[in-house]
């Protein structure tokens, strides 16, 4: 077969190309070919196919998403916004934080080890792109029924691709979530998330400026794993009856990925590059399309220059791969001898592929004879943009009208009792050691809070000992009874996790995982989600830095709950101030901050004992949010606070149990004035947290909490090694481990 060059392409007009096998629409593949004056040759057709992908063009979602740019005006820490490989965030004494939250949902489907592992891979180089040292890991993810067969296909895979990609780098992975819904069966989310510091002169785009300025491929050679994969995968639906499309899942190699990352570092300190961009989805179609079009323009790349693992793959196929641990960098002339001598050193496979040129075009040659010649915008940053359809779906109103309310409740002690056993046993509400013990939370030694805390935590400066939080939060079953809300409680719950935890929040990144576009009624769920997530970043003053949009997450026609998760990044002055969980010295008190009225609509409580999903989700007053963060922060840097934990899913007795379990003392409650045992345990009323305080700060924090308007309430104190609840019930605490250790190990075995 010929090469389809751009000479050969200008004078065949008519001939047949397969662009709707490629996932272009008809329109599209028209604009196209209005773009060039001509029909794309077959490279083209490659690039514009994945460039144009729902992936990587966010063409359904663009519209929506434009609020966090317009209607959130950055704060006094943002560095670097929405556009680029990862946001960064200023967090004093010269040191910058650069952090974001992707998806690696459907490869991880078909082939959990390596989909996830790659996830991790991918996240940790675009937080290495921006000229930061990757200092740790999160990983929140969403499987189906626990007690499904496939569940126990996936998850061991996913987790312990998970772990072994990234203890194999030396990061700790220090937070995430895992929630498990039939909603998610045979489409489970995969999302993980990254953290990376460097000094503020030490920020990097992605850009390709100054004509004669070399194009540096660097890092593993192009394979054909993962061709078209995340960029076709991620914008496609799979049938019942498995994955629509299953191209090749990128195959990881953490080893290649550490070396490149120590090359990387060093190059950067001996500060050798203008640009640089990671391979990710759409591989070198992305990483040369986005250096030209954010940069001068032009651009020339000889692409049989690429080192090859299999020599027989197509141009086409080499523009479309997604293998791993590949990085592309502009390098001026005079730097490319001493950028080529450290690959060398770190064993790093480095070729010069092209230029930077003067012109407007991204010209790419094989063997001399060009095969793209096309305006690297039109690719990069102008592709599609779809106003979807989008209407409020008919049965929401008949979902929220089936009020968790009515649902039978406890009767009497003995009941309360059992359905606290009930609860702390469940799957989503059980100890995830299981998991979380395969993953290394404290290598490098700069761990201070990780799971099951409510915000993992690292030091960042050894001397002063600066540090940040990250929580990452999402409730699809609250997005499902309304999702504008559902958005804002996981932001909310985020937020209030950092905050417990002694650090400030600063900024947010987001991964929104949602079913097909092409349906309005998933497209209302994405433009009411986003919507509540601008709002409430307005309103909380919490910048969206950047983030991921994963659609298409759906099995035949039944799509999962809307998911938004909301990663909330902080920052905390003296690591040793922190606030952890435990209650761990008999005799504190025990306060309740915070409002508690019944909300049970989407609750734990609600799917446990009932197997309901119905009704409103808790209210959401972020000004309520902003004033217990600040309560919290303050008590954390003045010493008021032995411990911390935000109530959220299955309410105060999950919160207080979790406490107890992790400090191994008990507690006695006593249900306060004006509230029933039942609401008093299991009520999910957002905006509340429960702390330990020594005595002798008792009159102190009250005063405190007074003078700033937040209610308060003494609730019990830690002592013996039962939970009691006076005049209802009392449970061993080794009654509660057993139950709350053995669920996860029980299905997983």
């Amino acid at each position: 077969m010929s090469l389809d060059t751009v000479k050969h392409a200008a004078g065949t007009p008519d001939a047949e190309q397969p662009w709707k096998e490629l996932g272009l629409k008809e329109d599209e593949y028209a604009r196209i070919r209005e773009i060039l004056g001509r029909r794309p040759t077959g490279a083209e057709l490659a690039m514009y196919s994945v460039m144009w992908s729902e992936h990587c063009s966010y063409k359904s979602s663009k519209v929506h998403l434009k609020q966090f740019g317009e209607k959130v005006p950055a704060n006094d820490a943002m560095l670097v916004g929405i556009g680029e490989n990862a946001g960064v965030v200023d967090v004093g004494q010269g040191y910058a934080v650069t952090f974001k939250v992707e998806s690696h949902n459907h490869p991880s489907y078909i082939e959990p080890y390596q989909g996830a592992a790659t996830g991790i891979g991918g996240i940790v180089r675009d937080i290495l792109a921006m000229g930061a040292r990757p200092i740790a890991v999160v990983d929140p993810l969403r499987f189906g029924a626990a007690d499904h067969p496939d569940t126990k296909r996936v998850l061991p895979g996913v987790v312990a691709g998970i772990g072994g990609y990234g203890n194999c780098l030396g990061l700790p992975n220090i937070g995430g979530e895992v929630v498990f819904d039939a909603c998610y069966q045979g489409n489970p989310l995969v999302n993980a998330g990254c953290i990376g510091v460097m000094r503020h002169e030490d920020i990097h785009l992605a850009q390709a400026s100054g004509p004669g300025n070399k194009v540096i491929l660097y890092g593993a050679r192009t394979g054909g794993d993962g061709i078209g994969g995340v960029s076709v995968l991620a914008s496609e639906t799979f049938e019942s009856t498995g994955p629509a499309k299953r191209p090749a899942v990128q195959v990881g190699d953490p080893f290649q990925e550490k070396l490149l990352i120590e090359c990387t570092l060093e190059i950067f300190k001996e500060k050798l590059v203008a640009g640089i961009q990671d391979l990710g989805g759409a591989g070198l179609s992305c990483a040369t399309s986005e250096l030209a079009s954010a940069g001068s323009g032009g651009m020339r790349v000889e692409l049989d220059t690429v080192p090859l693992r299999d020599s027989s793959l197509s141009p086409e196929e080499i523009l479309m791969s997604e293998s791993q641990e590949r990085m592309c960098a502009i390098v001026e002339p005079q730097h490319v001898d001493r950028f080529l001598e450290i690959c060398e050193k770190w064993d790093v496979i480095a070729t010069v592929i092209g230029e930077v040129t003067e012109g407007s075009q991204l010209e790419i040659f094989w063997h001399g004879e060009q095969i793209v010649d096309v305006p690297p915008r039109s690719v990069a940053h102008d592709g599609p943009v779809y106003h979807r359809p989008f209407a409020r779906p008919s049965w929401q109103d008949a979902l929220q009208a089936d009020d968790a309310g009515k649902l039978a409740r406890p009767a009497n002690g003995a009941e309360l009792r059992e359905q606290v056993l009930k609860l702390v046993a469940s799957p989503n509400q059980a100890s995830k050691a299981w998991i979380t013990d395969q993953y290394d939370r404290f290598v490098q030694g700069n761990t201070v809070l990780a799971m099951p805390e409510d915000a993992g935590m690292v030091r960042i400066d050894a001397e002063s000992n600066l540090g940040v939080a990250m929580a990452t939060d999402g409730n699809g079953r609250y997005a499902k009874l309304d999702p504008y809300t559902g958005a804002q409680l996981a932001l909310a719950e985020s937020y209030r996790n950092v905050a417990a935890s002694g650090a400030k929040p600063l900024a947010i990144s987001d991964c929104l995982n949602f079913g097909s576009p092409e349906d309005p009624d998933v497209m209302w769920q994405f433009a009411e989600a986003t919507r509540g997530l601008a709002d409430g970043c307005l309103e909380l003053g919490t910048p969206v830095t950047g983030g991921n949009v994963s659609l298409y997450n759906q099995t035949g026609e039944t799509a999962i709950h809307p998911t938004p998760v909301v990663a909330v990044l902080g920052v905390i002055d003296d690591v040793n101030r922190r606030t952890p969980v435990a209650f761990a010295e008999e005799g504190q008190l025990l306060y309740l901050l915070g409002d508690t009225t019944e909300e049970f609509g989407g609750s734990a409580w609600s799917e446990v004992v009932h197997q309901h999903l119905g009704g409103l989700p808790p209210k959401v007053d972020l000004g309520r949010e902003k004033l217990l963060a600040e309560i919290l922060i303050s008590a954390s840097r003045d010493g008021m606070i032995d411990a911390a934990h935000d109530l959220s899913d299955g309410g105060l007795i999950q919160a207080v149990t979790e406490s107890c379990l992790r400090g191994g003392k008990g507690a006695r409650l006593v249900v306060p004035d004006g509230l029933d045992a039942f609401t008093f345990l299991f009520s999910e009323s957002a905006g509340r947290a429960v702390v330990s305080i020594p005595r002798s700060e008792e009159l102190r924090f009250n005063d405190m909490c007074g003078a700033r308007g937040l209610p308060v309430t003494r609730i019990g104190v830690v002592d013996g090694e039962e939970i009691e609840i006076q005049g209802e019930f009392s449970i061993p605490l080794s009654e509660l481990r057993t139950a709350h250790e053995a669920t996860i190990p029980a299905l997983l075995a």
